[in-house]
């Protein structure tokens, strides 16, 4: 666990990157963006999440009072088939999302975004996930869960999503939407 006396802000609301980044920092503050995020599709996959995730943490950063502090913004995107996937719209868009998946290699990228007054740096982790092939009954019980609702590609690695995973080929950990041991060697010169 690192220890400083600057102020470390994580720009997100996710209950996910909270506990992730715990594993860093035992105290640090949660301000989330509240700033229209603004996606460049034409982009490649990995400069899309490294947009949003700076996008977010600047968004934060320039609002702070407090200037001396360090703040993480972090975005996670699904890419299969040539597809960006999101946060589901809504149950069908789950649904289609799920059945895209189904039996199939997708990629996770997260990128992370770390700004200070005289620095930011940018990166991103990409993950590998294979899926098993799923029913239209699994897919269905599982939106019932409400799981995939607020995650990128409509499952949680973390919850009852694991079922549906064969294997990942990179970051566990960037797959619920922070790359911890990339964070925790970046952001030590931050601090």
């Amino acid at each position: 666990m690192l220890v400083t006396d600057k102020k470390i802000v994580l720009a997100s609301q996710s209950p996910r990157r909270k506990e992730l980044l715990s594993l860093i920092f035992n105290k640090f503050d949660i301000i989330p963006s509240t700033d229209e995020e603004s996606i460049n599709y034409a982009l490649e996959p990995h400069k899309i999440v490294e947009e949003l995730a700076e996008q977010k943490a600047k968004s934060v950063y320039n609002k702070l009072v407090d200037k001396s502090s360090v703040v993480i913004g972090s975005d996670t995107i699904v890419y299969c088939n040539n597809k960006i996937l999101l946060k589901p719209k809504d149950e069908q868009d789950a649904k289609e999302m799920l059945t895209l998946l189904s039996n199939n290699t997708h990629s996770v990228f997260t990128g992370v975004s770390i700004v200070t007054e005289n620095k930011t740096e940018t990166f991103y982790c990409e993950t590998k996930v294979k899926f098993n092939e799923l029913s239209h009954g699994d897919i269905t019980k599982y939106i019932k869960t409400h799981e995939p609702m607020d995650k990128a590609g409509a499952y949680g690695i973390q919850g009852y999503g694991a079922v549906f995973i064969e294997k990942i080929d990179g970051n566990y950990h960037s797959v619920m939407g922070l790359p911890v041991s990339m964070l925790y060697n970046k952001i030590q010169e931050f601090l």
